[in-house]
């Protein structure tokens, strides 16, 4: 570390930086948040490409909901860890993980594994997840180590800025690249910024051992944590195949209960908890972690479905597409800039909470009355309305949480944030998957007519594969009487029945979305401090 004399600039949060250090590990945060957001919006784009070569509409959600998952459990488990041990070993090692399972994501299907490609993709996603979920939720928490929490919000809205640019841009490179290469590209292009990352942090973030603490691991609300969130999600996952009412799904369920309860008992007793529950006592954290939930299903509802809507029932190509999310992405960015300055001088941020939350509310419920006559003025306009209010509220919540947090559970606490709004992800992506795909079978199987083999409907149990069969479909009617009407009637009913499953799950979104409402109406607002050292210290345990 360079000394002060040298370079006598210095941060004024716990870690003191000088300069280089400074900017190289900015550089090297931006990277990584960078990194781990344009793998969701690349991917997002992509995944019906994705899809259709490997075969599997009815595991569509998995290869989400399997990033959102283990990124969800790594969050809470990696954060607490830091608090410990320390950050920088912690945040290298995620990044280096999702560098290399990226590789491993677009090579699947090619590699000589006892399973198919979905589900070798499925696999490596699941593990990139974990690396993601350690950088994300480690760079909001280095952000609270070296900057006071008055400075936190401006930085903090320049991360969430950089997750909105590398939204804006993903989807249109996801896009291009899935059109014009081929989309195993759009996992290799993590390659070469995540090695920047890893350079950056590794040669100017230094290693702070926090001092002062039990170095003791909770494995007991490891192990109950993972208990719990993995057959949640089966269950989740589950109900389109077997329904809510079958031996299976129940057990899942019965058990994801009592894991739950078996965490929280654990959390209680734990000398280093990996949720410390006295976090809980303060209403600024439990109102926050409870928005936050509900943002993370509003979001992702929008970012992972709205691609789906745009390729399957207005039928344009990847690219297009992704260029069409550029609008929400773009307003997102400027949201979230906005935050971060008002932050800075108002010294608050309820009132962006509040704003924010009813301009997402508004842009689902416009989503929820699109249909397949929808225009794309109507699109980008709902899409901008949808994003300001993103990029309102995402800096919000980790700004307050941290304003509150003792010290020592500053980890613990950034965490919380990251945790609620993936728990919010993932049961959002399955839930909603599960009733797309419900809500699909069901409209289409309406319209279908009494005895058509099996065979003949089988490409149309996945609608965005039918452009491969399009010239077998058309062979195997032309034998039918009457053959090629009735197979344009089904193209058409395609199309009905994914506009009724998606706007049952954007109408769900919109109901959320205006529930958090009400919660940032009631949310505490505490000025924000100065000073790094005013921070609350933790209570006694």
């Amino acid at each position: 570390m360079a000394s002060a004399v040298e370079t006598p600039f210095q941060t004024s949060g716990l870690v003191r930086l000088t300069r280089p250090q400074l900017y190289g590990t900015m550089a090297g945060l931006l990277l990584s948040v960078l990194l781990a957001s344009l793998d969701q919006t690349i991917v997002g784009t992509a995944e019906p490409r994705i899809i259709a070569n490997l075969s599997g509409f009815n595991r569509y959600p998995w290869v989400s909901t399997g990033y959102l998952l283990s990124s969800t459990i790594a969050v809470p488990i990696f954060a607490k860890l830091s608090d410990i041990y320390g950050r920088k070993w912690f945040f290298l090692l995620g990044a280096a993980m999702f560098v290399l399972t990226s590789a491993l994501c677009g090579a699947s299907g090619d590699l000589p594994l006892p399973f198919d490609g979905m589900n070798q993709l499925i696999l490596f996603r699941s593990l990139q997840g974990v690396g993601g979920g350690m950088m994300m939720g480690l760079a909001f928490t280095i952000i609270g180590d070296i900057f006071s929490p008055v400075e936190r919000g401006r930085y903090q809205g320049f991360f969430a800025a950089t997750y909105g640019l590398s939204s804006i841009f993903g989807p249109t490179l996801g896009g291009w690249l899935t059109d014009s290469i081929s989309w195993r590209s759009v996992f290799y292009v993590n390659l070469p910024v995540g090695i920047v990352a890893i350079a950056a942090i590794l040669l100017y973030f230094p290693y702070w051992r926090p001092q002062d603490i039990h170095r003791r691991i909770d494995w007991a609300g490891v192990v109950s944590l993972i208990g719990c969130m993995v057959p949640l999600l089966l269950a989740l996952t589950w109900t389109t195949d077997y329904g809510w009412g079958s031996a299976r799904v129940e057990s899942l369920l019965a058990m994801a209960a009592v894991m739950l309860a078996a965490f929280l008992y654990a959390e209680a007793k734990a000398i280093e908890p990996l949720i410390p529950l006295s976090l809980f006592r303060d209403p600024v954290v439990s109102v926050s972690s409870l928005a936050v939930f509900l943002l993370g299903m509003g979001m992702f509802t929008l970012i992972i479905y709205l691609p789906l809507f745009m390729q399957g029932v207005m039928g344009v190509s990847a690219t297009k597409s992704g260029n069409l999310l550029t609008p929400m992405l773009m307003a997102s960015v400027v949201g979230s800039i906005t935050t971060g300055q008002l932050n800075l001088r108002m010294r608050t941020y309820k009132p962006q909470a509040v704003v924010g939350s009813i301009l997402i509310a508004i842009g689902t419920i416009l989503f929820a009355r699109m249909d397949a006559s929808v225009q794309y003025f109507d699109v980008v306009r709902n899409m901008v309305i949808s994003g300001v209010g993103m990029g309102l509220l995402m800096p919000v919540y980790t700004v307050a949480v941290q304003n509150v947090a003792p010290r020592k559970y500053m980890g613990a606490a950034t965490a919380s944030t990251t945790f609620f709004r993936q728990i919010g992800s993932t049961l959002g992506v399955a839930i909603f998957g599960s009733i797309l795909l419900t809500k699909y079978h069901q409209e289409f199987g309406k319209a279908v007519p009494a005895g058509l083999p099996a065979d003949a409907l089988q490409p149309f149990s996945n609608p965005l594969r039918l452009s491969q069969f399009q010239s077998q479909l058309e062979a195997a009617f032309a034998k039918i009487p009457g053959g090629a009407a009735l197979l344009q009637s089904l193209y058409g009913n395609v199309r009905t029945a994914l506009v009724h499953g998606l706007q049952v799950i954007f109408l769900i979104s919109a109901v959320v979305m205006t529930a958090a409402v009400g919660l940032n109406l009631v949310l505490r607002n505490v000025p924000l401090r100065h000073h790094a050292a005013d921070q609350p210290q933790p209570p006694a345990h």
